[in-house]
């Protein structure tokens, strides 16, 4: 039996919810037009044993990026595969010796909770969930997690990204060493992986770049940027174009708007939120973008994702007076869009 639909009207986090509590083993496999991209899931029990993006780095490439196997390595498993080994790649690797099995389990848990993490953010796009048994080709090795502890670090890691977003505002922010002259912070105490992103930075890489030179998470690469630069060892330079406080606390950028707010009143909702996803690209932190991007949510019929959108709005902390002004409306917008998807999701249950 299949279960599919589309995520405006099934937020994937639902899906994984259901998935988790009847203890599901199967395949999900989620499209995006948007994204031009797809992903796909491998379910035992309700926990997660496998994960990938169409465009997401195999396991193998993973660990020759962290330097944790060499490329003959890998080479050498491969062959070994294609003369007709059925061991999966990891076991072939962790037999002849050159990556222990505990690492091994490390570095496939950490690709996949980045793929999940990922696909948690989607709000648009169609999911299908297929019955059955793991595929066992997706399965590097058997690392089963639950998913309600993917959930969980997803609720913290958003958590915590609205909390540095006012250093780290998006990933295509580019860390600097600060300059000779600059005071001296004194004796560093850093943690390895502090020091190995330090070690990488070269003020022309931005975060994203980082990332994937370190083959670590872009939500572990911001986090450490933003200690780094709390500490005074680095400097951040935006090059999308950051509005400072001397330029107006308001971030207010009418020009960019303007597509998205004649699309808004021909009603044509779907041209108006691209557009306002192509701003909030450039600054996730524009609050009147964000705002009205929940409203083309709304309508568009994508009500749980309008009450994230919203709530999102309210903690963004770069408020101008006229948006602040607003707050009790948005609050009440938000309450009903919940309320939409509370009453919508109890006629599927």
């Amino acid at each position: 039996m299949a279960l599919e639909g589309p995520l405006k009207e099934f937020h994937i986090q639902d899906v994984f919810q259901l998935l988790d509590l009847g203890r599901k083993s199967g395949v999900l496999r989620v499209t995006s037009e948007l994204r031009q991209t797809s992903g796909t899931v491998s379910f035992d029990r309700g926990g997660v044993v496998a994960a990938s993006l169409a465009n997401s780095q195999p396991l193998g490439a993973r660990l020759v990026r962290l330097g944790k196997i060499s490329e003959q390595d890998l080479d050498r498993a491969r062959a070994l595969q294609e003369s007709g080994d059925p061991r999966r790649l990891g076991d072939i690797l962790v037999a002849n010796g050159v990556v222990a099995r505990r690492e091994l389990d490390r570095q496939l848990k950490g690709q996949i909770e980045d793929t999940i993490f990922q696909l948690l953010g989607w709000s648009e796009g169609y999911f299908r969930f297929e019955d059955g048994a793991p595929c066992e080709a997706m399965v590097e090795h058997p690392v089963r997690i639950p998913a309600e502890a993917l959930l969980m670090e997803a609720a913290r890691r958003h958590d915590e990204w609205s909390r540095i977003e006012a250093k780290v505002p998006h990933l295509r922010v580019v860390p600097k060493l600060p300059p000779p002259d600059a005071p001296s912070t004194g004796r560093l105490d850093l943690l390895p992986f502090e020091w190995e992103v330090l070690a990488a930075v070269d003020g022309q890489r931005d975060l994203h770049a980082l990332a994937s030179e370190l083959g670590r998470s872009e939500f572990d690469v911001a986090r450490t940027i933003y200690a780094l630069s709390a500490a005074g060892v680095i400097v951040l330079d935006n090059p999308v174009g950051k509005p400072t406080s001397a330029a107006g606390n308001g971030r207010d950028h009418p020009a960019s708007l303007t597509p998205a707010r004649e699309a808004l009143g021909r009603g044509e909702y779907e041209n108006a939120a691209k557009s306002l996803q192509e701003v909030l690209r450039a600054d996730p932190l524009m609050p009147e973008a964000r705002r009205l991007f929940g409203v083309c949510q709304v309508a568009l019929g994508r009500f749980r994702g309008a009450a994230e959108t919203w709530k999102s709005w309210a903690r963004l902390g770069t408020l101008t007076p006229s948006e602040e002004a607003l707050m009790p409306a948005v609050e009440r917008l938000q309450q009903a869009a919940e309320t939409l998807a509370n009453e919508l999701e109890s006629y599927r249950d």
